[in-house]
């Protein structure tokens, strides 16, 4: 009786682990979050890179002083608090006690006095306070000074920007890196862990849950502020270049979130039962087509001005986000649509009839002498591809000697930074669509920024442009300082830092699962939850 027995317990046990195991794995892939990014990570380092994607790497793995809650406001991060003394001169930030790097060593001022230095040299926000700061000390391990030679009410928003160049914070012997060269070693405060033995180049990015991270105690979780509670142990990245295939992967589950899905999907992927689309952000991206200014043919503003006779941003917004106009908006000009300083101060050079014999003339009267322009164009990025075609169209239909180079965009994130000829590799303009939140005013627009070699890849050199830009910054009231955006947007038509081309209003897909996604910026991974 009692060998009757073993068996019918074995099978038993048998039955019971396999009913189990679905939970069991149902319960480990709660605790997984499967995500598809815009695109694949062409550098690790934060500060080296304007690419949104690896802005977004940089904010799971390291932290910030402050951080933006859903008003764009600035709120203590990493910071206890501020105090500020002196008619503004002198600003005192606490850190939070108990915060610890990824390799258990704590966090000290001096990591933070070296972290704001590096980024201050990269980024046109810190390039601004950094002007304005005759001192950042560390009196002791908690406690960041900033000495000024002059009020600068904007810092904690400096320090708590969203987009690229964010000020992260990183040990010291790591933030003593030039900011000019890659800093490849991941080590952060922030609420995930980087998993550099996972790491597959153009397959996968993996990282893990912080166990020592330590949230804010209070306040309540608000885009880049307050506590950044993590509900997954494991957040996976899936480089998934192919639309389809990335598609696909969302309706049969086996992916989780998707960045970023082509305009063209979202028809059928709002068909899917089980899928959430839903806006990532009111203010969208702003499509701009970004000149070299250091080299032949666009170092010519003359040249540069022909160009806007011939842009017509609805033929560029429908090439990337389909005919539907819910999905974008054209007559913009250098300021994002639903911020407070978009002005219609000369859009008339874009919004006249479009005449391509006159811009023709216009371009033989710049001086053009034929140099060969190449333009970057990643093709497996839909979005990045149509501009760049389009862009290519018109400038060989105004007669520019154009050379359209196609590489994967990882290759094109790091070309980009090269300041050479085109004869040694370098570019001459390439086409894409920044966040809209960064081009919302003069603080954080990088592309407006016009400080020569010391701007963001492009480096115009616009002392006009950069005087308002002081002025903004300075100025107090909202007229005034919509007023100053206006200047600066009829000095931008005349010294062409870029062209705007448009207003892409995208979507962000997810299965219906994941629950409380923080929308207003880029992808956060703090919130997020599967129910």
């Amino acid at each position: 009786m009692t060998d009757r027995k073993l068996p019918r317990r074995g099978f038993l046990a048998a039955s019971t682990a396999a009913l189990a195991a679905p939970r069991i794995a149902q319960g480990q892939n709660s605790r997984v979050l499967k995500f598809i990014p815009q695109s694949d990570l062409g550098t690790l380092d934060p500060i080296w890179t304007t690419v949104y994607v690896v802005g977004a790497h940089g904010m799971m793995v390291f932290d910030t002083l402050y951080g933006l809650d859903s008003d764009y406001l600035p709120q203590p991060q990493m910071a206890e608090g501020h105090k500020v003394e002196d008619g503004g001169k002198t600003w005192s930030i606490t850190l939070r006690p108990g915060l610890l790097w990824h390799d258990g060593e704590r966090v000290l001022a001096k990591d933070c006095v070296a972290s704001i230095r590096r980024w201050g040299v990269r980024d046109g926000f810190g390039q601004t306070l950094m002007a304005a700061t005759d001192a950042i000390e560390a009196p002791d391990d908690r406690t960041i000074r900033f000495r000024l030679k002059h009020p600068f009410p904007l810092l904690t928003a400096a320090l708590g920007k969203t987009g690229p160049n964010i000020c992260v914070m990183m040990p010291e012997r790591l933030a003593l890196t030039d900011p000019f060269k890659q800093m490849n070693e991941m080590v952060g405060s922030g609420p995930f862990r980087f998993v550099h033995k996972e790491h597959l180049t153009g397959s996968r990015i993996v990282y893990e849950r912080n166990q020592a991270y330590v949230p804010r105690p209070n306040g309540t979780p608000s885009l880049t502020a307050g506590p950044k509670i993590v509900h997954f142990d494991r957040v996976e990245w899936h480089i998934l270049p192919d639309v389809a295939s990335a598609a696909a992967a969302m309706r049969t589950g086996e992916m989780d979130w998707w960045e970023n899905p082509t305009y063209d999907l979202l028809p059928s992927l709002r068909q899917s039962k089980n899928l959430t689309v839903t806006r990532m952000n009111g203010f969208g991206s702003m499509a701009g087509m970004r000149f070299n200014h250091l080299h032949p043919p666009f170092n010519n503003a003359a040249l540069r001005r022909a160009i806007l006779g011939a842009v017509d941003q609805e033929e560029f917004m429908t090439a990337v986000a389909t005919e539907d106009k819910r999905n974008w908006t054209a007559g913009v000009g250098f300021f994002t649509p639903g911020s407070a300083m978009p002005t219609s101060a000369g859009m008339e050079v874009l919004s006249g009839k479009r005449d391509l014999d006159a811009v023709k003339r216009a371009v033989e009267a710049s001086g053009y002498k034929g140099e060969k322009a190449v333009v970057p164009v990643a093709p497996e990025y839909a979005s990045f591809a149509a501009l760049g075609n389009v862009g290519v169209d018109m400038m060989r239909k105004i007669g520019l000697n154009v050379e359209l180079r196609t590489a994967d965009w990882g290759s094109i994130q790091r070309a980009l930074t090269s300041a050479e000829p085109v004869e040694k590799g370098g570019w001459s303009v390439y086409l894409t669509h920044p966040s809209g939140l960064d081009f919302a005013d003069p603080a954080t627009h990088y592309w407006l920024r016009s400080n020569g070699r010391a701007a963001s890849r492009g480096w115009p050199d616009s002392p006009k442009i950069e005087a308002l830009r002081d002025e903004w910054l300075v100025t107090p009231d909202l007229a005034g300082r919509q007023r100053l955006a206006a200047d600066m947007q009829r000095q931008a038509f005349v010294d062409v830092p870029y062209i705007p081309l448009g207003q892409a209003l995208g979507s962000t897909v997810f299965q219906n699962h994941v629950k409380d996604i923080v929308t207003g910026a880029g992808p956060l991974f703090w919130g997020v939850r599967k129910a």
